[in-house]
């Protein structure tokens, strides 16, 4: 890992702005696909795809063996199979994908209660700032329609949260390497779950248009395996906490994009509210910087 003070190089730059744009483009995608696709089989086809371009990483040993099957299923299944269930329901791309950055001051939060990590002070207070943030742009009648989904996205973050928690502890683990047990785990887990509780999935991809199936490809391949692995070459490079907060913008992306063409209604007190909890999460995310000289690699990266 390079001197984490200096500054970031012009690759390293060019990384993190590629990571925000394609994560943020990626929330718009997943709402785009969960239009014409339900929402397990969309994540399935996602993760099933992601899973065979990853598969070569995936080979023994597999060390603690515990806390790679809890970690898996958190972030695999469960996260994920949250998320694409909240942007089926959303109305709105903007509201949901502010929702989603509460896994930062939820790592936080779970670090302190389940590992006895030290929390600070700046940290608690970025907590409630994020949390108020959330409750004051739900309470504007247009996103309170969406509440429902941001409560699902709330439940996502929580899932993400212990997940990251449990991969500070499970280091022996190289991330990509994670990512393809993720994926496996997620695919076999989604597949199955659409097969329990959703009905029309052949119609349902037969008549999906192209731009369904591209959203689809979109999650797989470029988010998953490029965007991902572009964040792990940056943890490898500097600590997460020297990262984190550049990240933070991904939901701007989105917030453009689903105003710009996706007809998001967007009033001032939703934008207040997602300033409020954005500007919460950064405290948070500098705070946990300040307090950590380095994290496990992949430890704070969505995929």
């Amino acid at each position: 890992m390079t001197e984490s003070r200096s500054a970031l190089s012009v690759a390293e730059i060019a990384a993190i702005a590629a990571i925000v744009v394609i994560w943020g483009v990626n929330n718009a995608a997943a709402k785009v696909a969960t239009e014409s696709l339900p929402p397990l089989l969309t994540g399935a086809l996602r993760f099933g795809l992601a899973a065979v371009c990853l598969a070569w990483f995936v080979r023994p040993p597999f060390p603690n063996w515990r806390s790679l099957v809890l970690l898996v299923v958190l972030g695999g299944p469960i996260h994920f199979g949250l998320i694409y269930l909240a942007f089926s329901m959303a109305n709105d791309v903007s509201p949901l994908s502010v929702s989603l950055q509460l896994w930062i001051p939820m790592t936080a939060l779970f670090a302190f209660l389940l590992l006895g990590e030290r929390i600070t002070v700046p940290a608690v207070l970025g907590m409630l700032i994020a949390f108020f943030g959330i409750a004051w742009m739900v309470l504007d009648s247009h996103a309170f329609m969406d509440l429902p989904a941001i409560m699902i996205g709330v439940g996502a973050s929580v899932a993400w949260a212990l997940t990251t928690v449990i991969a500070r502890r499970t280091r022996a683990v190289s991330p990509m390497k994670m990512q393809g047990l993720l994926s496996m785990t997620a695919f076999v887990f989604l597949l199955l779950g659409s097969m329990t509780f959703e009905t029309g999935q052949v119609a349902a991809m037969q008549e999906a248009p192209p731009l369904a199936w591209g959203a689809v490809a979109f999650g797989a391949l470029i988010s998953t395996v490029i965007a991902t692995g572009l964040a792990f070459w940056l943890v490898q490079r500097r600590e997460a906490g020297r990262v984190t907060p550049y990240l933070l913008l991904t939901p701007v992306v989105s917030i453009l994009i689903g105003w710009g063409f996706m007809g998001d209604v967007l009033t001032v007190q939703i934008l207040t509210g997602a300033a409020l909890t954005l500007l919460g999460v950064t405290i948070v995310a500098l705070a946990e910087r300040g307090l950590r000289a380095g994290v496990a690699p992949g430890a704070k990266v969505r995929l």
